[in-house]
């Protein structure tokens, strides 16, 4: 109860923001998933661009609009978690 009502609140802006970036490190991984994943079906997005890169000897107008596609997801998310994001920076700011 004194969880969920005194701590939760304070700590929600810090925690939305571990929460963004570790998406994004886990979302923008390339030399991770590359090094301990075999099958190529389970390559995330970033290393299928790079092979997309390869496979069509860059034809950069298709490598742009699938980069494109990539960023949906991240804006996405930052329109769901912005209020507390920036809620987190103005508390930070300030002198306690």
């Amino acid at each position: 109860m004194i969880y969920s009502r005194l701590i939760l609140p304070l700590v929600k802006p810090a925690l939305t923001t571990v929460v963004l970036f570790e998406f994004l490190w886990r979302w923008n991984d390339f030399m991770g998933p590359l090094i301990y994943l075999r099958d190529e079906i389970l390559f995330p997005i970033a290393l299928g661009l790079r092979r997309f890169l390869s496979l069509y000897q860059a034809q950069w107008s298709l490598l742009m609009a699938a980069s494109a596609v990539f960023t949906i997801p991240i804006v996405i998310l930052f329109f769901f978690v912005q209020k507390t994001f920036i809620e987190g920076i103005a508390i930070t700011g300030m002198k306690g």
